[in-house]
C-alpha cells in the first residue's frame, strides 16, 4: 500500500493502515522525542501521545507539502505543549552571555559523548539549546512555543551552553 492510500485508510479510521503507519514512522517520531524528554519513559509517553494527535487531525492533511515534516510539526508541538503548562519552564535569569560563545573542544569530544551531555541538562535547559542549536528555532519562535519570554529562552540557551562547556572542560581534564 502506498503512502497516499495508508494515509486515506487512516482517515477512515482503519486500526490496520493506522498500525501500519505507527510501525513506518514510529522510529523517527521518536528520536524527536527522546531529543525533547528527559528520558526514554518520558519519550515512550510523548510518542504515544503525538500519535494520538496525528491519527485524532490526520483528516486535515491535505497532501501538500510532506507528510513525514507534518507528523514532525505535530511532534514537536504536542510535546512543548505538554512542557509549557509545567513550573519548571519559569525565568532562570534575564540575563545571557553572549550568544556566538562557542562549546569549546566540541570537535575533540564523541558525539555519543557529547549527545549524552545534552540529555543530562535540566529540562529547561535542554529544550531551549535543542530548539536553537539543533532545530534552527529563533529565540522569538521558542519564546513562542514554550509560552516565555525571548530573553528567558537567551538566558536558557547561555546556560545550557555554559553547562555543556564545564562537563566538556572536565572530561577534557580526566583524559589528560
Amino acid at each position: 500500500m502506498d503512502l497516499e492510500e495508508l494515509i486515506n485508510q487512516c482517515k477512515k479510521g482503519s486500526r490496520q493502515a493506522q498500525e501500519s503507519l505507527y510501525k513506518k514512522y514510529s522510529p523517527v517520531l521518536f528520536g524527536i522525542c527522546l531529543k525533547y524528554s528527559r528520558n526514554k519513559t518520558e519519550a515512550e509517553d510523548n510518542l504515544h501521545d503525538s500519535f494520538i494527535v496525528i491519527f485524532d487531525k490526520i483528516g486535515q492533511f491535505r497532501f501538500k507539502g510532506s507528510f513525514e515534516g507534518w507528523m514532525k510539526r505535530i511532534t514537536v508541538n504536542t510535546v512543548l505543549q505538554k512542557y509549557r503548562k509545567e513550573v519548571y519552564m519559569n525565568v532562570v535569569n534575564e540575563n545571557s552571555e553572549s550568544e556566538e560563545d562557542e562549546l569549546p573542544f566540541y570537535d575533540e569530544i564523541s558525539l555519543q559523548t557529547l549527545l549524552g551531555y545534552i540529555q543530562d541538562l535540566p529540562h529547561k535547559y535542554r529544550l531551549t539549546f535543542n530548539m536553537y542549536v539543533l532545530d534552527g528555532f529563533t529565540h522569538q519562535q521558542i519564546s513562542e512555543k514554550l509560552g516565555t519570554s525571548a530573553g528567558t529562552s537567551k538566558s536558557n540557551l547561555a546556560r545550557a551552553r555554559a553547562i555543556l562547556k564545564e562537563k566538556i572542560k572536565k572530561a577534557k581534564m580526566n583524559i589528560a
